[in-house]
């Protein structure tokens, strides 16, 4: 129980930030591209990774050894677990971000917290069980997130479809993070993939934007906070978090994100909440709350 208390924490840290990065990469598009923008931000995000992961042990003049003391294990250099993870984090970030251009972001943030419903329905397959309660903190979740993003009844366009495809990848993404996480050196697995993630988005830059230094430069505020807080920090807390928590109870809590771009929005933004969205981020907190009561809490995760 202490472990999932310690993991759910640091999930609710990683959603505050991400949360927060919404308002610096609504800046950060004012000057540039969303592939170059990506790019700076996850190759930053890694390379901030790189003195954490090398500096400890070269000052005790040891060979990294992995997560145990013991000595390597197969899972220490997460080469291939990053790549795999790296190439779904640039697919959903990359889609979600095209398909904003399309359609309008309040919908955009309701169909891609479908991945509350998706990351239970995928673990089914993996031969997961989820609890009744779980299922209704889920779609409790999903109704408060209605509430605070949709406020228009415009037909589904290819923007949605977009998100709605970001969606699946960010339920994927989060049950391959469930898998690797217990098996693998969390920050060298978040940098690998950032790197993956950057590389990939480098070269979509110069396929289909005119990425310049000037245009980074001037969005180097928030290409810096997400690199380093959003990348580097919260993803590797969400890795680690992941050991002690199921992955529908993370999906649940990562769902507070939204809750925190809104509330960033308002505080940093001036952007009025109206009582429908007051209510939304109050539904979603209220599920997330009641999925670690006594009848979903002690629920073991899958596998």
């Amino acid at each position: 129980m202490k472990r999932q208390i310690i993991g759910t924490a640091m999930l609710v840290m990683a959603s505050f930030i991400w949360g927060m990065s919404f308002v610096a990469q609504s800046i950060g598009m004012n000057h540039t591209g969303p592939a170059a923008f990506m790019t700076a931000r996850f190759l930053l995000g890694g390379a901030a990774l790189l003195p954490v992961i090398f500096a400890p042990r070269m000052l005790a003049g040891v060979k990294y050894s992995g997560p145990a003391a013991a000595g390597p294990k197969p899972g220490d250099f997460p080469l291939k677990s990053g790549i795999a993870c790296g190439v779904i984090l640039f697919l959903l970030s990359y889609i979600q971000q095209v398909g904003i251009i399309y359609t309008t972001v309040g919908k955009a943030g309701f169909i891609t917290a479908l991945y509350i419903v998706i990351v239970p329905m995928l673990g089914l397959f993996s031969g997961g069980k989820i609890r009744p309660a779980m299922w209704g903190c889920a779609f409790a979740a999903l109704g408060g997130m209605y509430l605070l993003c949709v406020n228009e009844s415009a037909p589904l366009n290819k923007g949605d479809f977009y998100v709605l495809v970001c969606a699946f990848f960010a339920a994927v993404y989060i049950l391959m993070i469930d898998h690797y996480a217990s098996h693998v050196d969390a920050i060298r697995f978040s940098a690998i993939q950032f790197f993956v993630c950057g590389v990939i988005s480098l070269v979509i830059a110069f396929l289909t934007e005119t990425p310049s230094w000037d245009a980074l430069w001037a969005a180097r505020l928030p290409i810096a906070y997400t690199a380093v807080m959003s990348s580097g920090v919260a993803s590797t807390l969400q890795t680690i978090a992941q050991r002690r928590v199921n992955p529908t109870l993370a999906s649940l809590v990562m769902s507070l994100e939204a809750v925190f771009a809104t509330l960033t929005g308002w505080l940093v933004l001036r952007q009025v909440l109206s009582a429908r969205e007051f209510l939304g981020c109050a539904v979603i907190l209220a599920s997330v709350i009641a999925a670690q009561t006594p009848d979903t809490r002690g629920q073991e995760r899958p596998g």
